[in-house]
């Protein structure tokens, strides 16, 4: 029968105190605040940076549905095509008119 007192795997309220108990001596009381707040800060970054990552990819599936869905149209050039040069051809010369 799990109580209030179990955590996950198992421990109990017993062996909490317990590892409680050792990060203190192995940290001092006075360590034990900026280690916190250490460990908050790390943490409030990774899901910042996970959920930026999960949002990236939401933009590019919507990004590649919408692509897909969207009807193919013909691509137009911004810029007009400047007509084609008119050919002249060469005058004429003494050695073709003989």
């Amino acid at each position: 029968m799990n109580t209030t007192a179990q955590i996950i795997g198992g421990l109990g309220a017993t062996e909490l105190l317990i590892i409680g108990a050792i990060i203190v001596m192995m940290f001092g009381a006075s360590k034990l605040p900026e280690l916190a707040r250490g460990s908050g800060q790390a943490l409030r970054i990774f899901k910042s940076e996970t959920k930026g990552l999960m949002d990236d990819d939401e933009k590019d599936a919507k990004h590649t549905r919408d692509a897909t869905d969207a009807p193919a149209t013909p691509v137009v050039s911004a810029a007009p095509v400047p007509p084609a040069a008119p050919v002249v051809e060469p005058a004429p010369t003494r050695s073709t008119l003989d």
